[in-house]
């Protein structure tokens, strides 16, 4: 058995920890910022809401109106939050509260099995 101390073991696998590419290890590959997957510090767009840029739409927003209310649930029946949609707060608030309308009566489902 190969007498070696504890302190011999660290230095080895920092050696070879050194010879890896950043590939190998799953670091950064890029410089200036540049992240893992090539992003050059990325912004995002802002996302507006909905109901503030077309008035119409919010006009016609309603508990009878599945066809727009749809957009705002998931297939399994959840309400989107707002910041997947990018609806404000205050319409977010009208948006939820006619889709429970809308459940209550029986027009949307409650639950998608």
């Amino acid at each position: 058995m190969s007498e070696t101390t504890v302190d011999e073991t660290r230095v080895d696998s920092r050696e070879s920890m050194e010879s890896m590419d950043d590939d190998e290890k799953g670091g950064f590959r890029g410089k200036d910022g540049e992240g893992k997957f090539g992003r050059k510090n990325a912004k995002y767009k802002k996302k507006v809401c909905k109901f503030c840029a077309d008035k119409a739409l919010l006009a016609g927003l309603d508990y009878k109106r599945v066809d727009i209310l749809e957009r705002f649930v998931t297939n399994r029946g959840k309400i989107i939050p707002r910041r997947i949609t990018g609806t404000c707060a205050k319409h977010q608030r009208v948006l939820a509260r006619e889709i429970r309308k809308s459940r209550s009566i029986g027009l949307l489902p409650f639950k998608v099995l």
